[in-house]
């Protein structure tokens, strides 16, 4: 599969049933494109096997009831319209996106308790989210924008709108040739890249942020729990800017980025050393087990 993302073979599931992919479209006054009432999730499939795909189906469900999207669709649901598009697209290894959002109805202000929720579900061959940085080690860009307050956002949904400044802050690292941003939150803490959760090593034990103001990534969970059954121990806690220094490796987790090592973060230097290799190769095989 390939061309632009609206002009390509395939189907869509959406509302219930198969579309084409070029007539899986919305109209221009649909609440969510005016007003970012809209949750997502994003997952990959290994071997005709989403990777806690009921955990991603419980989180969207999550999201939407966080902006007050209430989803009218069960996990289970959830569960088989994701497997039914991967099937009729003919994949097995994929990138799976389900989102929902505030359709067009009655209302076409702020408010919109009258329109519908709708849901599509999406699948797509796509392959390393930063290239050959999994043997490079990414380089990251530091972003002049922060993760907000959780008195400002729901910061634990996973929000179209929330991502308005990772966007920002990823065009910024590309044109400076970086790969991505790391964000700081509101309080001038580490948080996280622009899509993905970020650990350090230092003396053989890992440090990552607290996340009590941006997305506890599954991802991120899933990598905690195997270097704990490593006896490696894990500090999540805040982490300062200065500390940065300090740290020996770094990388980064996420459905997409999966595990990928980081090499540089600004005018920081982290060395792509054994441990992040060896979580990366574990995911790896985690994922296809």
């Amino acid at each position: 599969m390939s061309g632009t993302y609206d002009d390509r073979d395939g189907t869509i599931w959406m509302d219930g049933a198969l579309v084409p992919w070029r007539e899986a479209n919305v109209h221009i006054l649909t609440h969510a494109m005016h007003y970012a009432s809209a949750v997502f999730e994003g997952e990959r499939a290994y071997n005709g096997k989403i990777f806690e795909s009921r955990k991603h189906s419980e989180r969207l469900l999550a999201s939407g009831r966080y902006i007050d999207v209430e989803i009218p669709w069960t996990v289970d649901e959830i569960e088989a319209a994701k497997y039914e598009v991967m099937k009729a697209n003919g994949l097995t290894d994929a990138y799976v996106r389900a989102v929902a959002w505030r359709g067009s109805g009655d209302d076409m202000g702020v408010s919109s308790a009258r329109n519908p929720v709708r849901l599509a579900v999406a699948a797509w061959a796509w392959g390393a989210y930063y290239g050959d940085a999994k043997m490079k080690g990414a380089k990251l860009d530091i972003s002049k924008w922060k993760r907000p307050s959780p008195e400002t956002i729901p910061s634990h949904a996973k929000a179209a709108g929330l991502y308005m400044i990772c966007t920002m802050s990823k065009h910024a690292a590309e044109a400076k040739g970086c790969s991505d941003a790391m964000m700081f939150d509101y309080r001038g803490y580490v948080a996280e890249a622009t899509g993905a959760n970020i650990f350090f090593v230092k003396d053989g034990e890992v440090h990552t942020p607290d996340p009590d103001c941006f997305l506890n990534g599954i991802t991120r969970q899933t990598v905690i729990g195997m270097l704990k059954e490593r006896q490696i121990k894990v500090h999540e806690r805040h982490i300062m800017p200065e500390e940065l220094e300090g740290f020996e490796q770094c990388w980064l987790t996420g459905t997409a980025a999966e595990v990928t090592p980081v090499g540089r973060i600004g005018d920081y230097n982290f060395e792509v050393g054994a441990l992040a290799r060896d979580i990366a190769e574990a995911y790896e095989a985690k994922v296809r087990e």
